[in-house]
């Protein structure tokens, strides 16, 4: 069974016709937590030192809030519009008629959790936390109630900020996500399944971690119980510092796995500044579409390593079109700041601002390059992905012709051959009948010829590949 991941947006209850129904949605929430002080071991015992979570919890417990949120959801078909969050929907998709109850909104409730940065009513949380809310309350530890007021939120790192009136509130102190290390002991403070302040400890599993359709966040990966309500509650370290905000899970079974995400700090405290300042937020935009260099593709374009963002495609007018960025170059560097994985890169870009100066280290058929690149604004940097390579023998095992002149339109192409036959080393790498082959070892492809001399010889060459709207590049085992 694939894993899958899960936002913990709330416990949820929808209010049905003939009843309440409790529809939960789980929120990961990565509990890194370090304590202030470190606890001795008694006397004459060998027993290693603790870290001394009760005294972080005793200190910014009260910094932590509940949070409560109420509005109305849509139930039954919408007359072609459709939710994703309905699964029988997915049976009617492309349906011209649809059957069931007509479309009606029903009252909703839900909880999560945030927590105080500033003492005149700044609050932290996710986005997902919120979504929809017509009423947000805040909860605190002394069971004062405030009604906020959201002052923005970005779908895109799910990051929320809220104002509640109160002064002199309790604040966390906030830390540095880069000083973390793998193995540190990490503690979360949240409300799971509205259980108010419930304290959580575990240690920091892996950082940097990409997630599908997270382009702008390199989370942190803890292995902190969550659960619902969890979402939007801080991460904190031995220091007693958040280094992070609780957000997600990845689980087979729908509840906590040992796979939860947090959101570093940093990456917040630049939205939450921006929200603050402007009401919005605005995120940069590179204009290539990356994937991962794997050791094929690292053979294919002869690099010494198997890192770095490698380019597949570079769209018309952007940033990096004008900085003279390439498809086939290989991003080893941001701004000084070297590229290990294409998530690296995509994160780095999202956390710019428009127009923002950056210089890139690129590696182009073995020579190193550095271009000067002013960012655009704000599209998600696409990641490609591509079939994984297995060892080959023998020839390509492609049956390709040249394409027409609708099918060269339609492709928005200028050459390429379309596939029409895939055996051998070719469907090991992944092509596919219909895929177009743009490049071969890093030159176009116009005609049979381009492809046979570049497929000629032994070892491993890469195929820059159309399919549908996506290019990604395959290494191509040859024997």
């Amino acid at each position: 069974m694939v894993p899958f991941r899960i936002t913990v947006a709330a416990l949820a209850t929808v209010a049905a016709v003939a009843g309440g129904a409790l529809a939960t949605r789980y929120v990961g929430q990565p509990a890194n937590a370090a304590a202030p002080a470190i606890q001795a071991a008694a006397p004459g015992s060998s027993a290693a030192v603790l870290p001394d979570f009760a005294a972080i919890a005793q200190k910014y417990g009260p910094a932590v809030v509940n949070i409560t949120i109420t509005g109305t959801r849509k139930t039954g078909f919408q007359g072609g519009q459709d939710d994703d969050d309905n699964p029988f929907n997915q049976f009617f998709r492309g349906m011209p008629f649809r059957f069931g109850p007509p479309p009606s909104e029903v009252p909703m409730q839900g909880q999560g959790s945030g927590f105080i940065v500033g003492a005149d009513g700044i609050v932290l949380t996710n986005a997902h936390v919120v979504k929809d809310a017509s009423e947000v309350t805040v909860k605190l530890t002394d069971r004062r109630e405030f009604r906020a007021k959201v002052l923005g939120a970005d779908p895109a790192t799910d990051i929320a900020v809220l104002r509640i009136d109160a002064k002199d509130l309790p604040v966390v102190k906030l830390g540095d996500p880069s000083a973390a290390r793998v193995g540190d002991w990490v503690l979360a403070i949240g409300s799971p399944f509205g259980f108010e302040n419930s304290v959580s400890a575990g240690i920091v599993s892996a950082k940097g971690r990409s997630l599908p359709g997270d382009a702008y966040v390199p989370f942190i990966q803890t292995d902190v119980a969550v659960n619902p309500g969890n979402s939007g509650g801080p991460l904190f370290n031995l220091s007693g510092e958040v280094i992070g905000i609780n957000s997600q899970i990845y689980s087979r079974s729908g509840g906590y796995q040992g796979l939860s995400f947090a959101i570093p700090i940093n990456v917040a405290l630049k939205v939450k500044d921006q929200i603050v300042t402007t009401g919005k937020v605005a995120h940069a935009r590179l204009g290539v579409s990356v994937q991962e260099v794997n050791q094929a593709l690292a053979d294919s374009f002869g690099l010494k390593q198997a890192a770095g963002a490698l380019v597949a495609t570079v769209q018309a007018g952007s940033a990096a079109e004008r900085a003279g960025v390439q498809p086939g170059d290989v991003i080893t560097q941001y701004d000084g700041k070297p590229i290990g994985a294409a998530a690296e890169l995509s994160a780095l870009v999202g956390q710019a601002a428009p127009g923002d100066k950056v210089k890139l280290e690129v590696l182009r058929k073995g020579d190193k390059r550095e271009l000067n690149a002013t960012l655009g604004a704000a599209q998600v940097e696409k990641s490609a992905q591509a079939g994984e390579a297995a060892p080959g023998g023998g020839r390509v095992g492609l049956a390709v012709r040249a394409l027409t002149a609708e099918e060269r339109k339609q492709a928005n192409v200028q050459g390429g051959l379309l596939v029409e036959e895939v055996g051998g080393p070719a469907a090991r790498a992944g092509v596919q009948p219909g895929d177009i082959v743009l490049m071969a070892g890093g030159k176009p492809v116009k005609s049979v010829d381009d492809l046979r001399a570049a497929t000629a010889g032994s070892g491993s060459v890469a195929l820059l590949v159309q399919r549908g709207d996506a290019r990604v590049f395959v290494p191509l085992k040859l024997g």
